[in-house]
């Protein structure tokens, strides 16, 4: 008996397990994100902030933000050198052709009128635009732009990316007490946003 009384002092906390998973977890999968644009970055970040505004770890919501900034900057200037690697190269790679293939010509036509009027200052919005992260990529290695320039400007880009889609999760686990209801609203609501300005741009064709 005594032995069955003390078992349950010796386990993990729950909250101790999650944290001990869940962020480096939510750094690798923003680091895939970032080079692999088909990740949701922004729902995982929203999803991680549901969880730790439910937990009592001082700090959890912290660590959140720490983490995702870190794992999105890191991308980032990972993909960035890749790009620009590939745009040395005689023959290319497969990391600059996937950035040609997300950044239609529009887009990228846009990207690189702002990044010549406002500079790397557009790298901020680029990253809180749904799908708009990788013209101003495209555009910045097209202008031949250093890698540490692209890193400087980069910086704030991936704080306030962190910032907006974690106060999406602080709604989210505001509005509901069960976390789990909370990271449905914080996805569906993170996946709305995304999705939005594409089906603007449909409507505004179809109704030209």
């Amino acid at each position: 008996m005594s032995l069955f009384l003390a078992a349950p002092a010796t386990t993990v906390p729950p909250e101790s397990t999650q944290q001990a998973i869940g962020y480096p977890s939510l750094f690798l999968l923003v680091l895939i994100g970032a080079l692999v644009p088909v990740v949701p970055t922004g729902a995982l970040v929203s999803s991680a902030a549901v969880v730790a505004f439910h937990q009592t770890a001082p700090f959890a919501l912290l660590l959140v933000f720490v983490v995702a900034a870190l794992a999105a900057f890191l991308g980032d200037v990972a993909l960035y050198w890749l790009g620009r690697r590939g745009m040395r190269s005689r023959n290319g790679s497969r990391w600059l052709e996937t950035l040609r293939d997300r950044a239609p010509e529009d887009r990228l036509a846009r990207a690189q009128e702002k990044l010549s009027d406002h500079g790397i200052a557009v790298l901020v919005l680029s990253r809180l635009v749904p799908a708009g992260r990788i013209p101003v990529m495209l555009a910045c290695l097209l202008a031949k732009m250093p890698l540490h320039t692209f890193a400087r400007g980069d910086v704030p880009a991936c704080l306030a990316w962190a910032v907006t889609y974690q106060l999406i999760g602080i709604l989210g686990g505001s509005l509901f007490s069960k976390p789990w209801e909370g990271v449905v609203a914080a996805v569906v609501l993170t996946l709305a946003i995304s999705v939005a300005p594409s089906v603007w741009r449909r409507v505004r064709r179809t109704a030209a």
